[in-house]
C-alpha cells in the first residue's frame, strides 16, 4: 500500500506554527492539541510529529522512538484531562473510514457517555 502525505494538510500547518493551537501536550514526536470542532466536553487530537496519513503508515514505518512517545502521550493527556469516568479514542483512515485530513490523528473524547460508536445495519 502506498501512504502519500500532503505536507500542506492542516496538521502539517499546525506543526510548522502557520496555525496556532490551543496545545494540550507537546513532546519531542507528539503533539496534542485541542480540536476546534469539539464533540465532547474532552476532545484532543493527539498527532505524531512525522509525515504520517493514518494508523497503519505511522504503525509501520514509524521509529520505536516516535511509536513509544505517542503511546506515553496518550496515556499522559489521559491523566491530565480528566477522564476518569471514560472515554474513546478514535483514528479514521482513507475514505471509507472518513478521514478528513491526511495525517493521522488520534482523537480523545471524554467528558460526557458517548453512545454507542456504529450502530448496527
Amino acid at each position: 500500500m502506498r501512504f502519500e502525505y500532503d505536507p500542506e494538510n492542516i496538521f502539517a500547518k499546525i506543526l510548522r506554527g502557520e496555525i496556532p493551537n490551543k496545545t494540550v501536550l507537546e513532546t519531542e514526536h507528539s503533539l496534542a492539541f485541542e480540536d476546534i470542532s469539539a464533540q465532547a466536553p474532552v476532545h484532543v487530537l493527539l498527532i505524531p510529529k512525522g509525515a504520517y496519513v493514518s494508523y497503519d503508515h505511522f504503525a509501520r514505518d514509524a521509529s520505536d522512538a516516535e511509536i513509544l512517545d505517542f503511546n506515553r502521550a496518550m496515556a499522559k493527556i489521559c491523566e491530565t484531562v480528566g477522564v476518569e469516568d471514560g472515554f474513546r479514542a478514535i483514528t479514521n483512515a482513507r475514505r471509507d473510514g472518513v478521514q478528513e485530513v491526511p495525517h493521522f490523528h488520534l482523537h480523545i473524547l471524554a467528558g460526557r457517555p458517548l453512545g454507542r460508536m456504529l450502530e448496527r445495519g
